[in-house]
């Protein structure tokens, strides 16, 4: 068994290079090809063997936390279409955009600070709602109108929504330690 460790992610799992996808048969592909190039069923074999086998295996486990995941789905659509978002500098947001996030942050940092956990979940909920918003609109600008300079905006949203997730996680594990 050998992977071509050339192939883009979506070819390895063939799948179409789309945002949405269909994760039962990501699921199913991902466990075939675990089986097929796991290390321990190349243990046996030279140590080049081995080695390309660990990579194969490392390509694949790469590749499926990719395309799991909506973020890194939509960055790596992006990269594959040779768009430089910028993503880690360009932080042009709308002020729209920015004053919500400042209040966001602002309710985050009240709830926190009150050790109001019903608050926080609140917050939580309400965040994941926003950001499956978010996300539908990542699936029309990739998929159904493409238009890759607005899907790089929209992915940068997506980005401060998960950085806003990340933090209400962290104040509900420090209250509840």
């Amino acid at each position: 068994m050998s992977i071509d460790l050339h192939k883009d992610y979506f070819a390895l799992f063939e799948l179409p290079r789309s945002y949405r996808i269909d994760r039962e048969a990501l699921e199913r592909r991902y466990l075939q090809l675990q089986q097929q190039v796991h290390p321990d069923r190349h243990a046996h074999l030279p140590d080049a063997e081995r080695r390309r086998a660990l990579q194969w295996a490392t390509r694949v486990n790469e590749g499926f936390q990719t395309l799991r995941r909506s973020l890194a789905r939509a960055r790596y659509l992006l990269d594959l279409a040779g768009v430089d978002a910028a993503l880690e500098t360009n932080t042009a947001m709308s002020p729209e955009f920015l004053m919500e996030q400042m209040e966001w942050r602002e309710a985050v940092s009240e709830a926190h600070q009150a050790g109001d956990v019903d608050e926080l979940e609140h917050l939580h909920r309400r965040l994941r709602s926003a950001a499956l918003t978010v996300e539908d609109e990542l699936a029309v600008l990739f998929d159904d109108r493409p238009d890759l300079d607005a899907a790089a905006e929209t992915v940068r949203r997506l980005m401060f929504l998960e950085k806003l997730d990340q933090e209400i996680d962290e104040a509900l594990a420090a209250l509840e330690s």
